[in-house]
């Protein structure tokens, strides 16, 4: 079943033109990678399926109905949760304040404390302490778990391991195989391409904005990869 679908979009900060009749589907269930050089349009993607651009072209469908110019607040109940680029969580809360949080929207779902806690041990382990005394790693596995919290259908995660030491990456990448067997759907936007297409079932690659490159994880060649990467 198609769960997201994002149709021919142009997405425009001010004058500047970020994505140019870009499209992408998302299956129940399946883990897509959207890789790409800084400047790509990745963010801006995550951003107009979050609800916080709107697009001045196309469309975007959740589920089958018209989401294009929903709020983002109004994304979320229906089952969208985003980990922004930066991560953001709550410096003056506690780690467990910022995981609930994240639940205010009350989905029913597998997600709880407990199991967000079992699929990162480092945030269990940290539970009681304040955002703002956390390495860069654990505020990611964090915002990962803030975003969990809602039970989404699915969960997009905007550049995980942007600037994050590889032993920290390793670990968080560790737990994305257990949040797709949760039955979470998976959108992950990342430079690394390497543990993209560790986890994904599909790839798709952009370039200035475009669809350049797209397939299964498993049939697309490292020369096919970085060709479309660089533009070459």
């Amino acid at each position: 079943m198609t769960l997201l679908q994002v149709d021919a979009i142009d997405v425009h900060y001010g004058d500047f033109q970020a994505l140019y009749a870009l499209s992408l589907s998302l299956e129940e269930g399946e883990t897509l990678a959207v890789i790409g050089a800084n400047g790509a349009g990745k963010s801006t993607l995550m951003k107009a399926v979050a609800g916080l651009m709107i697009p001045t072209n196309g469309s975007v469908t959740f589920e089958g109905s018209d989401i294009t110019k929903l709020p983002a607040h109004k994304r979320v109940p229906l089952g969208i949760a985003l980990t922004p680029e930066g991560r953001r969580i709550f410096p003056s809360l506690t780690v467990e304040e910022n995981l609930l949080v994240g639940g205010y929207a009350r989905r029913k779902g597998p997600w709880s404390l407990e199991k967000v806690y079992e699929a990162f041990p480092l945030v269990a382990d940290r539970k009681d302490r304040l955002g703002f005394n956390l390495s860069g790693g654990e505020q990611q596995a964090v915002a990962i778990g803030r975003a969990l919290m809602s039970n989404p259908r699915v969960i997009m995660l905007d550049e995980v391991s942007l600037g994050l030491a590889p032993v920290v990456v390793q670990d968080i990448y560790a737990a994305l195989p257990r949040i797709a067997a949760q039955g979470t759907t998976v959108l992950l936007v990342e430079q690394d391409v390497n543990h993209a297409l560790g986890i994904a079932d599909r790839v798709q690659c952009l370039l200035e904005g475009r669809t350049v490159l797209e397939g299964t994880a498993t049939s697309l060649t490292r020369d096919q990869i970085a060709s479309a990467y660089f533009g070459i």
